[in-house]
């Protein structure tokens, strides 16, 4: 994505679920990428870099509301832009 401004500052948690309070829209207008354990992950619905752990869904298990049920993998973070 091409955009002019300044990206803000990536938060120690993230979520992209807008329902949550660690939900951050303005982030979400830039590309960013997320690396755990030194690979880069695609399929992270939620980070925190000071606790160590992302979340991911697990294959294609739902919950009764049908939001997919997450795993938590523990390990180095690290978040940036791309």
């Amino acid at each position: 994505m091409t955009d002019t401004t300044t990206p803000p500052t990536l938060p120690d948690r993230l979520s992209i679920d807008p329902r949550s309070p660690h939900h951050i829209a303005a982030v979400f207008a830039h590309d960013i990428g997320i690396r755990l354990n030194g690979k880069e992950r695609f399929d992270v619905e939620e980070y925190c870099v000071s606790e160590g752990w992302v979340k991911v869904p697990a294959s294609k298990t739902v919950d009764r509301k049908g939001r997919p049920l997450l795993l938590t993998l523990k390990g180095a973070v690290e978040v940036f832009y791309k």
